[in-house]
């Protein structure tokens, strides 16, 4: 006990005036029970120490069986010379073992021990230094070698590992006594009422120790992250959208989006399908209470009670403008097909989201703005920079008489927002959005240019069947939250910051971000 090592400590001490060093007095106990002792008459001024960190060869078990028994060779050869007219091969592993008949017959020979006879060994000499053994008995006396040669070839060997061993040495302290007088650590009731608070001995505080950690929870980068894009959009006058259905049919997830049917998003490669059930419903109205409608915000506003939709019609509509075309457009001209739409999926991107909720506003046509952060799922393979399951942070504006140059201006005080202040746009393709564009920042700790987002201008095609006015314009932008979190928090590998792999310690120790922060 550290109790029992304390007044030995001042014992030893009491002895003489010169220094001690723990690994000769102490050589059994650990380490941290001397230096717990030494903190304790340390803090009272009665000694004074200083640690010392030293690597230390310590024997393997087979080397510490060497140093027994002597080394594999040696063993060969004491029974080759036992034997007067020379000692046959397959009889060597009875004598020796195999272990020692494997590794030291080689050795033996090398040596010029022992010669072989056609299925003999032979003593070629009459005796004969056990050079590793001897090598191994130095170490084991004196953690050491003197040649440091033989101490790397020993290493390599695996017979020696190298061990750091921290020692103490320590001496008398300014208010050394050869016994610990035990110090009150309160002011009680009692001392003050029988006076002995005046004679007693008061532990000193110490004021550079630290606090015991705390155990608590740890927001995750990632829900710190999200967080910031919240107040941003919250700030922006922005509604969040419900999020809380991963899985949606092929209707929501594509059609309604006037993704045809034979866009390679849709096969096995890029989307993951329902086995159980595989097919949904036909689109149609939530239940009263569900939680997939926003808090209040979009029912309120629609005039009580709330008009009921045709979802059949939609349901045409969308069918129509893909088949035959309609609005104006001619369409993708191919057969449409419904258990195509029907298809349960893991949603691949929240713009399923955003589309129901336009079709929810088609209700009630008026300016609103709504956003949504959640998961999203895709077929990818896995590497440093993806995973099958993502964040995609995605921003809806609906309005009239909306320009591609107010999208422009409005991307530029979303991302300033956050810290980047120069931005570039290059035209792109989605099959939703006309016209498209691509996002790029520069990155000023990576000195480039990065995607950062994409957006666009939702196409006539995918507003006009839900039934919102051939004169409202809808922008919508997303980006993931994986690649904003992994620039902050200087991870370089996506597997590090979600999933399995995740270091606990690393969720802890970070601290909150601010995105407009360097």
């Amino acid at each position: 006990m550290a109790s029992d090592i304390t007044a030995e400590v001042l014992h030893i001490l009491s002895q003489g005036d010169g220094a001690q060093l723990s690994t000769d007095i102490f050589p059994s106990i650990p380490s941290s029970e001397v230096k717990s002792a030494l903190d304790r008459l340390k803090s009272r001024d009665m000694v004074t120490y200083e640690a010392i960190d030293k690597e230390e060869a310590i024997l393997t078990l087979e080397a510490e069986g060497i140093a027994a028994n002597g080394s594999h060779e040696a063993k060969v050869f004491e029974a080759v010379r036992d034997a007067m007219e020379g000692l046959r091969i397959a009889e060597l592993p009875q004598k020796v073992g195999k272990e020692s008949a494997s590794i030291g017959q080689g050795k033996a020979l090398k040596a010029g021990w022992i010669i072989k006879d056609k299925d003999l060994l032979k003593a070629k000499a009459d005796s004969i230094t056990d050079t590793s053994r001897e090598q191994l008995l130095v170490i084991q006396s004196t953690r050491t070698y003197p040649d440091a040669k033989v101490l790397n070839d020993l290493k390599k060997r695996k017979l020696v590992k190298m061990q750091k061993v921290i020692s103490y040495k320590f001496s008398k302290g300014p208010k050394f006594a050869k016994e610990f007088v035990k110090e009150e650590t309160d002011l009680t009731v009692d001392m003050l009422a029988n006076g002995t608070w005046n004679t007693v001995r008061f532990k000193p505080y110490n004021f550079k120790a630290m606090g015991a950690p705390t155990m608590s929870g740890a927001l995750h980068p990632l829900n710190k992250v999200r967080h910031e894009f919240r107040q941003i959009f919250f700030e922006m006058g922005f509604e969040e959208m419900p999020t809380n259905r991963y899985v949606e049919t092929g209707f929501w997830n594509f059609d309604a989006l006037f993704v045809p049917q034979q866009h390679p998003a849709r096969d096995q490669q890029d989307t993951f399908f329902i086995s159980d059930p595989p097919f949904a419903d036909k689109p149609r109205e939530d239940p009263q209470h569900t939680q997939h409608l926003p808090n209040g915000s979009i029912q309120d506003s629609v005039t009580k009670p709330a008009p009921k939709q045709d979802y059949e019609q939609y349901w045409k509509n969308v069918k129509e403008v893909h088949q035959e075309g309609k609005y104006g457009s001619i369409g993708y001209r191919y057969p449409y097909n419904e258990d195509e739409s029907l298809k349960l999926v893991l949603r691949t991107h929240t713009t399923a989201i955003s589309t129901y909720m336009l079709y929810k506003l088609a209700a009630n046509p008026r300016p609103a703005r709504y956003f949504s952060i959640d998961r999203v799922f895709r077929n990818e393979t896995v590497d440093a920079t993806h995973l099958a399951e993502f964040h995609q942070v995605e921003g809806v504006i609906a309005d009239y008489g909306l320009t591609l140059g107010g999208l422009i201006g409005f991307m530029e005080v979303f991302f300033a927002k956050m810290g980047i202040h120069k931005l570039r746009f290059k035209p792109a393709y989605n099959p939703y959005t006309e016209p498209s564009m691509e996002i790029f920042g520069f990155h000023e700790g990576l000195d480039k240019w990065v995607e950062i987002g994409n957006s666009g201008m939702f196409r006539p095609e995918m507003l006009e069947p839900m039934g919102l006015p051939k004169d409202m314009r809808v922008y919508g932008w997303g980006l993931s939250l994986e690649r904003p979190t992994m620039i902050k928090y200087a991870v370089k590998n996506i597997r590090e910051l979600l999933g399995h792999k995740v270091d606990l310690n690393f969720v802890e120790s970070n601290p909150a971000v601010r995105l407009e922060k360097d």
